[in-house]
Parts: C-alpha cells; structure tokens; sequence
C-alpha cells in the first residue's frame, strides 16, 4: 500500500510540473483549448497571473519530489501528507472557482494517495 501511495506521489509531482509548464510557457497557445468556456481574448490578458500560478505548482511538485527522496518514513509521511494537503486544497479550490472538470484532476489523486498514505501509516504503527 506504502510503494503505491508513494507511486501516486510521483505521478502527482508530474502532473503538477505539467501544470507548472503549461501556466508558464503555453498559457496562450494551449490554454484556449483546456479552457474552452473562456474568451480567446482572456489568455494574453492573464499571462502574467497564470505564470505566476505555475510558479506555486512548481512548488507543489518540488515539495512532493522532496517527499520521495526523504529516508526516514515518518518524515516522509509528515512531508508528503503535508504537500498532498495543500494540492486538494487547490483542487477543491479550482472546481468552486473555475469549474469541477479543472479541480478534480487535482483533488482525486491526492486524495487517493493521502488515504494511501495514512493507512500505510497505520498499519506501520500496529506493527510495531
């Protein structure tokens, strides 16, 4: 359960490098696609704020990419939960203020991978 949680941790900080590129460098050649319900017109108006959200993405997946390379499990856990924390949070965030179909790719895998992660937890714990 341990490996898998930790298999979605990095599929998460890879999503989230994605998100990071796309809000920095392809915001007004590929955003008008993603998000079709916005005006074309939109995306070179907000280059600026949508790179400046890539930035906290890329902080999202930097600190999950730290979670993966800490040894001692306990801080491994306390970190991973922590950043896994924050991206729900921005996806529960951008399916109230921008739309369901944006938040959920966010929100569902953490949420998966923080289960994951606490009942690995526990059962570590009962174990010992």
């Amino acid at each position: 359960m341990r490996k898998l949680a930790l298999v979605l941790v990095a599929l998460i900080a890879a999503l989230h490098c994605y998100i990071a590129w796309f809000e920095i460098f392809a915001w007004t050649s590929r955003g008008p696609k993603v998000f079709d319900t916005f005006p074309p017109e939109l995306f070179a108006q907000t280059t600026q704020l949508a790179a400046n959200q890539g930035i906290y993405n890329a902080f999202l997946a930097a600190g999950l990419v730290w979670a993966l390379t800490i040894k001692d499990r306990q801080w491994q856990f306390n970190v991973a939960v922590c950043f896994l924390s924050f991206v729900a949070v921005a996806g529960v965030v951008a399916a109230i203020t921008v739309a369901v179909k944006t938040g959920l790719p966010q929100l569902v895998p953490a949420a998966i991978a923080l289960a994951l992660l606490v009942a690995s937890n526990r059962s570590e714990r009962a174990d010992h």
